[in-house]
C-alpha cells in the first residue's frame, strides 16, 4: 500500500511543526499512497504511517459516511489532505452561524493546535491526517444534562458523534 521508510523519512526529526507544516507533511505522504492498492470492505479505517517524537501520520478510509463529532487533538496541531471523496469540517461556534467548509480530492486544510472541530466524511473518503507534536489524546465533546463535557479518548480509537451538541447548536441558529 505504502512505502513505511519514505512516508517516516518526511517528518522532520529536530522540531515539533507548526499547522502548515503538518499541511504540507500530508499532502507530500499522499503522494505515496497507493489508492488502487487499498482495501476497499467494511466501514472503513484508520492507519497509523509513522509516529516520532515531534509528529504523527494516519492514513483514514471511509467506505461508509463518518461523522466524527466535534473534537479536539488534545493540543496538536493537525494537516489534513483529501485524497479520494470528500469532507466537511465545521467549527465549534457558539453564538453565531455554523462555519463548514468543504473540501474535496486534491484540496487540504489545517487546524490550530486549540481548535475544535467536527468532520463529516462522505462514502469514499480517503484523507492523510498529520499532527504535531503526537497525539497524547482526542477530546470528546458532548452536551450531557444541558452542560457541555469533555471526555478523553484515546488516538487510536475513532470519534463518537456528537448529536446532543449538534441539536443544540441548530437550535441556537
Amino acid at each position: 500500500m505504502t512505502d513505511r521508510a519514505r512516508l517516516q523519512a518526511l517528518a522532520p526529526r529536530d522540531h515539533d511543526v507548526s499547522p502548515a507544516e503538518c499541511l504540507a507533511l500530508a499532502r507530500s505522504a499522499a503522494e505515496l499512497v497507493e489508492l488502487d492498492t487499498l482495501e476497499r470492505d467494511g466501514d472503513g479505517s484508520f492507519e497509523l504511517l509513522w509516529r516520532d517524537e515531534h509528529s504523527e501520520a494516519w492514513l483514514n478510509q471511509w467506505w461508509e459516511a463518518r461523522d466524527t463529532g466535534f473534537h479536539d487533538h488534545g493540543g496538536s496541531c493537525v494537516g489534513v489532505h483529501v485524497l479520494e471523496g470528500g469532507v466537511r469540517s465545521e467549527a465549534l461556534v457558539v453564538g453565531g452561524g455554523r462555519h463548514v467548509r468543504e473540501y474535496a480530492a486534491g484540496e487540504s486544510f489545517s487546524a490550530s493546535a486549540t481548535s475544535i472541530h467536527r468532520m463529516e466524511h462522505e462514502p469514499g473518503a480517503v484523507t492523510i491526517h498529520v499532527y504535531s507534536p503526537p497525539l497524547g489524546e482526542i477530546g470528546h465533546y458532548e452536551v450531557v444534562d444541558s452542560e457541555l463535557h469533555r471526555r478523553a479518548g484515546r488516538p487510536d480509537e475513532a470519534s463518537p458523534p456528537s448529536p446532543g451538541l449538534s441539536a443544540a447548536l441548530a437550535h441556537d441558529r
